[in-house]
């Protein structure tokens, strides 16, 4: 069976622990925006974008190799987290470092903006320490991540609460989301020794192994940040702070259901991996499969949202932040050609093909900033709104058929959105 139990149960404990945090979540950063205001909304955004920006350089690309590798050496696997650890714990501390001196020039007459995403990138280095997360996808094993994330995103909302009813200041608020890494990041260690999980050892071998085969990553999802942020940044810029906070309104909306793809993507992951090593078939039909799954249940998302982007906006930011609402209807709708991307690079990575992300994702980023150079001016969030669904569907769609050595990709895509493939595989049927 395609999607047999393990993926079905994995991703059940993922997608349930995800909705309940999300809706914690939707009610905190409800209260969050209207106590903060759109300006300091904004700042805080504008900060989480900063930040973002130093993720692949603290990653390294590790993450999108981690399964694969542990897949392939289970025998290894403490050294290979260990290692991967290290390596990235180094390079956050030196990002966190870079942030600080950057955020000094581009904001020196600002000492709050400068504070708050001081404070903010803290985030990065236990991120570091959140690689240990890829072993229990690897096993099958997420329900414990799953558990763990929601009770360490309840700690920090009864935080956040605290904040709120004490009327603490900015600076406190941009702190918090490194106490949920932090909490998540000590016990999922605790619970993989627990579960027998190898000690953690260090091989520089090792990281040169590792390095060699995830360096591809770091250009390309550096490329993948630029078009994923650079549009706040250029809103402040351009705008001012208030707008930022609008424009991450729309944006927090339109991610409402984004936990649910990226479960089904991570769960997906190993048993992609399993299937080449039986036969490239099983492979590809998994990997259509996935495709499928993830077209269908984004569009569907993204028409709702649409239709009741209004009432939405409303009812978690207020009538402070209408100026949210169209930008959402458009943005809403680069979910699907967003998560195309993370499916393809499943088979980009199975298929060794990682020397390509960089033109794909320089490509997407150029793109992305030429547009929002001549959107934003004219017609403000909106104008980053549509730039966002453009790029996303210029870089995972239209790419892919220019490139030819990856173009086999889109054929999944379209094999995978056949109405009858789907349903055939879904109820365990035989499909072509």
């Amino acid at each position: 069976m395609l999607l047999n139990n393990k993926i079905v149960k994995n991703a059940s404990w993922i997608i349930g622990c995800k909705i309940a945090q999300s809706l914690i979540g939707l009610v905190i950063s409800m209260m969050t925006a209207r106590y903060l205001g759109p300006s300091n909304f904004g700042i805080i955004n504008y900060a989480a974008s900063l930040t973002t920006f130093a993720v692949p350089l603290v990653q390294l690309g590790l993450t999108n190799i981690m399964v694969q590798e542990m897949v392939n050496n289970p025998e290894k696997e403490g050294e290979i987290l260990g290692t991967s650890i290290l390596m990235s714990s180094i390079s956050a501390i030196i990002c966190v470092l870079g942030l600080f001196a950057v955020v000094s020039v581009l904001n020196a007459d600002e000492k709050t903006t400068i504070i708050v995403c001081v404070l903010y990138s803290t985030i990065l280095v236990f991120q570091a320490m959140e690689l240990t997360q890829y072993w229990f996808q690897a096993k099958y094993l997420s329900k414990y991540t799953s558990i763990v994330s929601f009770i360490a995103y309840i700690v920090v909302a009864l935080y956040k609460i605290f904040l709120l009813v004490t009327h603490k200041s900015i600076f406190w608020f941009a702190v918090s989301n490194s106490f949920d890494f932090a909490l998540i990041a000590f016990s999922i260690y605790i619970i993989y020794r627990k579960k027998g999980g190898q000690p953690f050892q260090l091989s520089f071998v090792t990281a040169k192994r590792l390095f060699a085969k995830s360096h591809y990553y770091i250009v390309s999802s550096m490329m993948v940040v630029i078009f994923a942020q650079i549009d706040r940044v250029m809103i402040k810029n351009m705008l001012g702070n208030a707008e930022v906070g609008f424009y991450s309104a729309a944006l927090t909306c339109a991610g409402l259901a984004s936990f649910v793809f990226a479960a089904l993507i991570d769960s997906f992951r190993p048993s992609v991996f399993e299937a080449l090593k039986n036969s490239k078939e099983e492979f590809e039909k998994k990997m259509s499969t996935l495709y499928g799954i993830v077209v269908y249940s984004s569009l569907s998302f993204s028409l709702i949202l649409t239709l009741f982007a209004s009432l939405v906006v409303g009812i978690l930011y207020g009538d402070a932040y209408t100026p949210s609402v169209n930008a959402l209807r458009c943005a809403v709708w680069f979910t699907t050609f967003s998560y195309l991307g993370a499916v393809r690079n499943i088979w980009i990575l199975a298929e060794n093909k990682q020397k390509y992300l960089w033109i794909i994702n320089l490509s997407g980023a150029s793109f992305n900033v030429i547009l929002n150079l001549i959107f934003i001016p004219y017609w403000g969030i909106v104008g980053a709104a549509l730039t966002s669904v453009a790029t996303q569907f210029f870089t995972n769609v239209i790419i892919n058929h220019i490139i030819s050595p990856i173009r086999h990709s889109n054929i999944l895509m379209i094999r995978g959105m056949n109405p009858v493939f789907l349903f055939n595989v879904i109820f365990n049927k035989h499909a072509n």
